[in-house]
């Protein structure tokens, strides 16, 4: 009889465990009234518009950036959203994603969240007087699979029309999911986001549930440099606009008090690191302003409770010949917030006129269809400089060092390696692409480490079976000299050379092949695989190793 394996019966076991501990809590609990309940406001008590709208999502992933066949391998460069003058990405940044966490994190939290956001907008219309299905506006089908969908796909197109900087991912209509049920049911949607992270547990435990790992160095940029965080406020911001549309449309009793407003408001922003205001000082610095997010998350806590149990009361009104109206108190709030809003989005209408630079790309490039890729150190970033603004000691005027990408057509610049993580890893992808096709070029980088000062290297573009080299670093001087000699390590696109300076006389050679020697101005270099011995006379020292890579 054969054993299952142990990977298998674990997965089994999570299964049946939750099979059971909710089937559980559903007899000794109020399973039939909670399904009632459900289905005062939602048809057949099922969110269908969080459906329809994780599967356009997943949909895009699949068909769009090739996950279909390439699961963990998405092409995203084409699918951000670059400027007003690339529909494309535009249309599809919001709804894109880098890889299979960022999109399965994503999915949760609109399986978590927007559920809750639709519970509170109701696909059966809740106004005194309305019927369903006495019109389009309040039928519940078109509600469920036209309406709702159809907003959320307008939010997704707003947080990539007013984003800063070329996003990806469905994270900002995830916030405004959050907005609109942080309006409704502010401890309803930190109970959410601790249900996300149990569905993300069990996710986890089901695709590896037996994980062995030890430590290993690693190439990790800060963890909040990673964060779209005007994304993600904007995002935000907009779904608490709709949610107040919805709370003060509906019964004044059944909005939330403002203590658990403000309080809900505050857990959210520091939990989902609102808080976490950056920017990009450029090589790969990042500078984060935590106290200024701290603040800045108490006074939206306090705005957000203001704007929505705010006093109905007039505070002035005016009637002239041609108009008349009231300012009530909580319209203040309501005002603040708009502000906020537009002061989010503002900046990003003029930095998304420009489209990246059309000059010449430093050093030697590769094209594929429309893109051009290349390797340069210490440029400026073609993209981030297109409107240049100092304030705070920072500036947009910045450089950068990597594999650069660009398409004119697509109006595309962006470091797709750093110099960093390629020197890390010595190989890195570069998936371009676009809507049916995709074609990957690699990066790869090969150095010697000089005794004493630093790294002589070079880096080389193509296919996974030949690559040429389009960059080599600066010459190297080793640290010590030897019987008065200097020598430096040259890096050329043939091969590296060894150069050796006495008085006035300058030698080369080029660095021996394995288990070889070469003697250059007095000197006897051997190469032993991965190092370099210099010997002189009885004097035998080694000068260079083989970079290695992680």
């Amino acid at each position: 009889m054969d054993v299952l394996p142990i990977d298998l019966l674990f997965r089994l076991a999570v299964v049946v465990a939750f099979a059971v501990s909710l089937g559980g809590v559903l007899l000794l609990g109020r399973g039939r009234a909670l399904g009632a309940t459900l289905r005062q406001r939602f048809v057949l008590g099922v969110p269908w518009g969080t459906v329809v709208s994780a599967g356009l999502v997943l949909a895009v992933y699949l068909f769009f950036q090739g996950g279909y066949t390439n699961w963990y391998s998405p092409v995203t460069i084409p699918f951000r959203a670059w400027s007003y003058f690339y529909p494309l990405g535009i249309l599809t940044a919001a709804f894109s994603h880098n890889g299979p966490g960022h999109l399965i994190g994503n999915l949760v939290g609109t399986v978590t969240l927007a559920p809750l956001a639709e519970y509170a907008w109701c696909h059966f219309p809740r106004k005194r007087g309305s019927h369903s299905f006495s019109s389009l506006r309040t039928n519940p089908l078109i509600r469920a699979f036209l309406i709702f969908p159809l907003v959320v796909f307008l939010v997704g197109l707003l947080t990539s029309v007013f984003a800063l900087g070329p996003i990806i991912g469905f994270s900002g209509v995830v916030f405004a999911f959050a907005g609109a049920a942080l309006v409704a049911y502010p401890l309803g949607t930190i109970i959410a986001l601790a249900a996300g992270g149990l569905l993300r547990l069990v996710y986890n435990a089901l695709r590896s549930p037996v994980l062995t790992a030890s430590g290993r160095p690693g190439y990790i940029s800060p963890w909040w440099a990673d964060i779209a965080i005007q994304g993600h406020a904007l995002g935000l911001l907009i779904g608490v606009l709709i949610g107040v549309v919805i709370v003060r449309a509906g019964p004044r009793a059944d909005r939330p008090s403002a203590r658990r407003l403000w309080l809900g408001t505050l857990l959210f922003g520091a939990e989902q690191s609102l808080w976490a205001v950056y920017w990009y000082r450029g090589g790969e610095t990042y500078v984060l302003y935590r106290a200024l997010g701290v603040v800045l998350i108490a006074l939206l806590a306090l705005v957000v409770a203001a704007v929505v149990v705010g006093r109905d009361d007039p505070l002035f009104s005016w009637d002239l010949r041609l108009d008349s109206g009231v300012i009530e108190r909580w319209h203040i709030a309501a005002g603040i917030l708009l502000l906020v809003t537009a002061a989010l989005a503002g900046p990003a209408v003029p930095a998304n006129l420009f489209t990246a630079d059309t000059g010449d790309l430093p050093g030697e490039e590769q094209t594929v269809r429309d893109y051009e890729v290349t390797y340069a150190e210490n440029v400026q970033n073609g993209l981030v400089s297109v409107v240049e603004i100092e304030a705070f000691g920072e500036t947009t005027a910045v450089n950068t060092s990597g594999v650069i990408v660009r398409s004119e057509d697509r109006g595309i610049w962006t470091t797709a390696v750093t110099k960093g993580r390629l020197a890390f890893a010595g190989q890195a992808p570069v998936r371009l692409g676009g809507i049916g096709w995709r074609q990957t070029v690699y990066a790869q980088r090969d150095g010697w480490n000089v005794l004493g000062n630093g790294t002589a290297y070079r880096v080389a573009l193509g296919d996974a079976d030949s690559a040429e080299i389009v960059y080599t670093s600066k010459p190297v001087r080793a640290g010590p000299q030897l019987a008065g000699r200097n020598v430096t390590v040259v890096p050329e696109t043939d091969q590296y050379y060894i150069r050796v300076e006495h008085r006035n006389q300058t030698l080369s050679a080029r660095l021996p092949a394995k288990n070889e020697s070469v003697t250059v101005g007095g000197l006897t270099f051997r190469r032993d695989r991965s190092k370099v011995y210099v010997s002189y006379g009885r004097t035998r020292l080694q000068l260079l190793t083989k970079e290695t890579y992680r």
